[in-house]
């Protein structure tokens, strides 16, 4: 079993600060900015040890979440923070293990009596994603109102936007850029998909820059997304591992040859290994990486040989993310 790592000693090896879960839902001093890696397992195989994909990123005291994959919900109630208060999401992608947990999550901060808007910003899809999620909870939002305590119906809080690349969001805490990644770029034999989007985006807060890879392959457009960047929150994928894992659940023996081929050739080009992740942040001069989205392993959850891979090209701080790791740039 993996030994954790004392919170003090997290802070010297990592550089900045790490805080456990106890001092999550305290406000953040001088309005720091925090992220909180929520969910760090890639899918679609669930792990009963590690959510799916989410992070939560804290401003001035308010709360942005980033992707939310199966679990999220759970996570973010062990945070200790006031869910009634998530009213933005954004979505790097639909794949299932990025929105998976997005309709629990909104369901649950309407349930809190939260009748403000729930906005949920991503690529095309997002807009009809929430109509369906309104969809499927209505049933049980009818028989709450009914219940007592509530009055405000779903469709009157939950808000989807089909967002385009450049300037998607920005209030008084955020700017949000997004840029079109190469998530899909293999598909319809190498010319990419009309139809479905993936994103990477830039966070820039009044003190900080937070990159998010989100799903992709290494492009030079993803380096000048994260020029800079106070810390890149990255994916780290291994096609090995994503087999034997395959293999391990029973789904590669389901699978036929051409199905075989397609999976592979999306873990090696729709994802980043941990060399793309060195070079990437070497490239981008970025202060500090987070690996999340990590590739389960088909025997432990031993990761630290993929932050050596990391340093190979990069000389700066290399963190692998647990769920409810909180990190303060």
């Amino acid at each position: 079993m993996r030994k954790a790592i004392p919170a003090a000693i997290a802070a010297i090896a990592i550089g900045f600060v790490f805080v456990g879960n106890q001092g999550i839902a305290q406000s953040n001093v001088n309005g720091a900015t925090r992220v909180v890696t929520l969910g760090t397992l890639a899918g679609p195989v669930p792990m009963p040890h590690r959510a799916q994909s989410s992070n939560l990123l804290t401003v001035n005291n308010t709360y942005y979440v980033v992707d939310a994959g199966d679990g999220v919900t759970r996570r973010l109630a062990k945070t200790g923070i006031n869910m009634r208060e998530i009213g933005t999401v954004f979505l790097t992608h639909l794949h299932d293990d990025h929105v998976a947990g997005l309709g629990t999550l909104m369901s649950e901060v309407w349930d809190l009596n939260r009748t403000k808007p729930i906005n949920v910003y991503g690529p095309p899809g997002t807009e009809a994603l929430v109509h369906a999620a309104i969809s499927y909870f209505n049933e049980s939002a009818e028989i709450r109102i009914a219940d007592g305590g509530r009055s405000v119906p779903i469709s009157k809080v939950f808000f989807g936007h089909d967002v385009g690349p450049g300037v998607v969001y920005q209030d008084e805490n955020i700017k949000v850029t997004a840029i079109e990644n190469t998530h899909y770029a293999f598909h319809n034999n190498g010319t990419g998909d009309p139809k479905h989007k993936s994103y990477s985006y830039r966070f820039e807060t009044p003190n900080r820059v937070i990159v998010f890879t989100g799903d992709t392959g290494f492009f030079d457009g993803l380096v000048d997304l994260a020029e800079g960047a106070d810390l890149l929150v990255s994916e780290a994928n291994s096609v090995e591992a994503r087999k034997a894992i395959l293999i391990k659940s029973g789904q590669w023996q389901a699978m036929t040859e051409a199905e075989h081929a397609r999976i592979m050739q999306q873990a090696s080009m729709g994802h980043l290994s941990t060399d793309d992740v060195g070079k990437l942040a070497a490239a981008a001069h970025v202060k500090a990486v987070v690996l999340t989205h990590l590739t389960s392993l088909p025997e432990g959850d031993d990761y630290s040989s993929w932050a050596e891979q990391v340093k190979k090209h990069y000389g700066g701080q290399v963190t692998i993310a647990n769920d409810l790791m909180s990190f303060t740039p």
